[in-house]
């Protein structure tokens, strides 16, 4: 198989969603359509049910909730597929939105019943800003749902993104019984299984077929009809160029938990959706937040470039517990990449040689001795590797895809017990390297102790979590008053602190690299500290040297 059908056949794409909208259950009947489980688990526990193979964290099937993002890699219908299942929850955003770096295209789940929800929109203002086509599946369709049409309207209004409804469905909530594929005339009804853990059987015929007609009742069959004739008479065509320019969203209905609707979903993404694209090297862009974050500038790097290189997005340590090593999550980017290479490290340029290289599964994984650009290759045990770094051949290539974010919510983290020291200190490191929350130091930290800092409480209740499951490592946590961090400006001053004027609550540090920072409880303070201290200059992130 030559380089660039090897190439051509990459679909790697990220599912997003609001909590709760049925993004990791979704994800599990991908893996079951795609024959890479042969029965799919749910994203609650239940009794004598499979858990997910995705949410493989204690923790997330304690709380029913993904609290890391998850790569899981399979052949099907010709493709290789890197699918990375993602947080829902707006308190583990900094993980999803570091995916979505990583990938070529995103499948955009909505609840049927809810609508656009406010993280749908950060994470549809992600993907546009980034240039990632997206695909949309509105589930649910076995519950009482909006209006369909309703729905679309909204989702043009909302994102302003144009929609095409692929599929269309025929019934609503318990008299929901298929799907109207209108880009091949086709009625497909199911039949459901027992907990979603099978393929659902399907009779595909015509939308004249009297067996339709028996299956709906007249006002499903009614509306169905008179909904199709309204979008046909819009004369919209199915428009692929526009879908991969992520002008347009193909639409999909259906029910994850029932497998309507899926195989319809996931043939039609792998059909239309983009293989890898050029990636942008060398630029001179400024750490932004994630919904800023396209880089517009520097050299494009095509993925049929000779040269191997690739950009690691994520840290995840102990995801086997029986090795307690430190995985590195690697994009590929260009040229091929082969076990036992030797590449450049461009960060700190020096030479690596990288012989334990995996394919993921979830928590499973297994040697992998060659990759192409759009996979993602698991590498253990580099722990000079950090989030952001290029590796590659081509020492000319230097990607700066990862996005900045600045911290909403702060706690000191505290050892309790002594004897502990060493499991805790070795805990909390390996916790900061992966990403999962960030460490500034105050000028008079109580000793002993840790600032964190983080996007939602939930990243710190992760980190307890896994320092006592992971490390058997206790810990105490104290949240702040503080409600956002500043960045300043270099400034004479700086370097007599006790000469600035601050109001009371708040507080001088540093992050990780010795820069100035301020922590403010409220908008009053801020504003009465730029008010006293005429000259300094605040920033949501760190300021590019002069």
């Amino acid at each position: 198989m030559t380089p660039s059908h090897q190439i051509a056949r990459r679909r790697t794409f990220a599912i997003i969603s609001h909590p709760d909208a049925g993004k990791t259950t979704l994800t599990e009947k991908f893996l079951l359509y795609g024959n890479a489980v042969q029965l799919a688990g749910t994203v609650k526990d239940r009794k004598n049910q499979r858990s997910t193979r995705s949410d493989w964290m204690e923790l997330e099937r304690q709380r029913g909730i993904s609290v890391s993002s998850t790569v899981l890699q399979f052949e099907y219908a010709g493709y290789a597929v890197n699918l990375l299942d993602t947080p829902g929850h707006k308190d583990f955003s900094e993980d999803t939105y570091r995916v979505l770096t990583a990938v070529d295209a995103a499948v955009m789940v909505i609840d049927a019943g809810k609508g656009i929800e406010p993280q749908t929109r950060k994470l549809f203002e992600i993907c546009r800003r980034r240039g990632v086509p997206i695909f949309t599946f509105m589930n649910k369709c076995d519950r009482p749902t909006q209006n369909p049409l309703a729905l679309i309207d909204e989702l043009e209004g909302a994102l302003g993104l144009h929609p095409y409804a692929v599929t269309w469905p025929l019934g609503n909530g318990p008299s929901f019984r298929g799907v109207y594929d209108r880009l091949n005339r086709q009625v497909h009804l199911f039949e459901r299984v027992p907990g979603g853990a099978y393929h659902a059987p399907v009779a595909v015929t015509s939308l004249d077929d009297p067996v339709v007609r028996a299956k709906l009742d007249d006002h499903a069959f009614h509306e169905a009809t008179e909904q199709l004739a309204m979008l046909d008479a819009a004369g919209a065509p199915y428009d692929l160029a526009a879908i991969q320019a992520e002008k347009t969203t193909p639409i999909y209905f259906g029910s994850a938990i029932n497998n309507f609707g899926v195989q319809l979903m996931l043939d039609g993404f792998l059909r239309d959706s983009v293989p890898p694209r050029s990636r942008r090297s060398g630029a001179s862009v400024p750490p932004v937040m994630a919904a800023q974050a396209r880089n517009d500038d520097g050299t494009p790097i095509p993925p049929d470039h000779p040269k191997f290189s690739g950009f690691i997005f994520k840290i995840q340590a102990n995801m086997d517990p029986r090795h307690r090593d430190r995985l590195a999550f690697l994009r590929v980017c260009s040229g091929r990449f082969e076990r036992d290479m030797y590449v450049t490290h461009q960060r700190t340029g020096r030479k690596f040689r990288l012989s334990s290289s995996q394919k993921l599964f979830g928590q499973e994984r297994e040697t992998v001795n060659e990759a192409w650009p759009g996979d993602i290759v698991g590498l253990v045990g580099y722990d000079a590797f950090g989030i952001g770094d290029t590796l590659t051949e081509d020492s000319a290539i230097v990607y700066n895809e990862i996005p900045r974010f600045p911290p909403e919510v702060f706690a000191l983290i505290s050892n309790p017990t002594p004897a502990d020291a060493k499991k805790y200190r070795a805990g909390v490191e390996q916790l900061l390297q992966e990403g999962i929350v960030q460490s500034f130091s105050l000028r008079n930290q109580p000793p002993g102790s840790t600032l964190l800092a983080a996007v939602g409480p939930l990243q710190f209740e992760v980190v307890q979590w896994r320092l006592k499951a992971e490390y058997n490592a206790e810990s105490r946590l104290e949240l702040t008053q503080w409600q956002r961090v500043k960045w300043l400006s270099p400034h004479p001053s700086l370097a007599r602190p006790n000469s600035l004027i601050l109001a009371t609550g708040v507080a001088l540090g540093a992050d990780t690299h010795g820069r100035p920072v301020v922590f403010f409880p409220n908008d009053w303070t801020q504003n009465y500290f730029l008010d006293k201290n005429p000259g300094l200059k605040l920033h949501d992130l760190p300021p590019e040297p002069a």
